[in-house]
């Protein structure tokens, strides 16, 4: 891991390989080891930087309050500090969220997003009530020890066929959750955010596992509703986290797609 220090806060990242850059934004709570899949494989195509965003992993945690533009905007800083004027972005559920709110702030950054198993802001996809009830849950989560909650949140973000060894390997990440980071990014995916759909202007790519329990279907169908020009790759035998839980067909549709952008030129 490297690390670098933007507006007060220890950013740290993992970067690997050449090409044009692709920046992997990754869930809520987790960090940049949830990307291993991806960093293994499309690093032999892309220059490939993943970050532990504010509050988590290697990085130091923001103030509790910290907004969904604050996030973009120390995703920002890390560009700068690494030399990088534009890049790919691809968000997985939280970090999806971000992505497009990165896209809204610095567009001429975004050469496109992949967006996947996100949310539109939880009460833009999920519901205004069930948006007050996940915050709920969530900062209650934040205050108890990893052992009381991890192990009953784990199951939902993987389909019913998912092996014991992957949904431990992802239970050991969340427990290392950052308690003010988890606050931080329960608060900042609360808003509706689907006023940004309709102005997403780059190539957009939306995947979706087919068995995700926490930001279903229907949510991904809306937003390729709304994005003009977007497309919907939805992967058979996948939960939420469908980049670790089917990581073959996840790079698949992520390389073919980048492929075609750099193709046309």
């Amino acid at each position: 891991m490297q690390s670098v220090s933007i507006n007060g806060l220890d950013i740290a990242y993992q970067r690997s390989g050449d090409g044009p850059p692709l920046v992997l934004l990754h869930g809520f709570i987790c960090d940049s080891r949830v990307w291993r899949p991806q960093i293994d494989e499309l690093s032999r195509d892309f220059d490939v930087i993943a970050w532990d965003a504010p509050g988590c992993g290697q990085s130091s945690d923001p103030g509790e309050e910290f907004s969904m533009a604050e996030f973009a905007d120390r995703l920002a800083g890390l560009l700068d500090n690494i030399g990088l004027s534009s890049a790919h972005l691809l968000g997985l559920s939280w970090g999806g969220t971000m992505a497009m709110e990165f896209h809204r702030r610095h567009q001429d950054r975004v050469f496109s997003l992949i967006l996947a198993d996100t949310y539109a802001g939880w009460t833009g996809s999920l519901g205004a009530e069930q948006a007050e009830q996940r915050l709920a849950r969530c900062l209650g989560e934040s205050e108890m020890p990893a052992e009381e909650w991890v192990p009953q949140c784990v199951p939902d973000a993987f389909s019913s066929t998912a092996p014991k060894e992957l949904l431990d390997g992802y239970a050991s990440i969340m427990s290392d959750f950052h308690p003010a980071g988890f606050r931080a990014m329960s608060r900042a995916v609360v808003p509706d955010s689907r006023d940004i759909l309709p102005g997403i202007t780059v190539p957009t790519l939306l995947i979706w596992g087919d068995s995700d329990k926490r930001s279903p279907l229907t949510a991904g169908e809306a937003m390729r509703d709304a994005i003009p020009g977007s497309r919907l790759v939805v992967i058979p035998g996948a939960g939420h986290v469908s980049n670790m839980e089917q990581p073959e067909q996840f790079n698949a549709a992520v390389r073919e797609f980048l492929q075609s952008i750099h193709a046309r030129g």
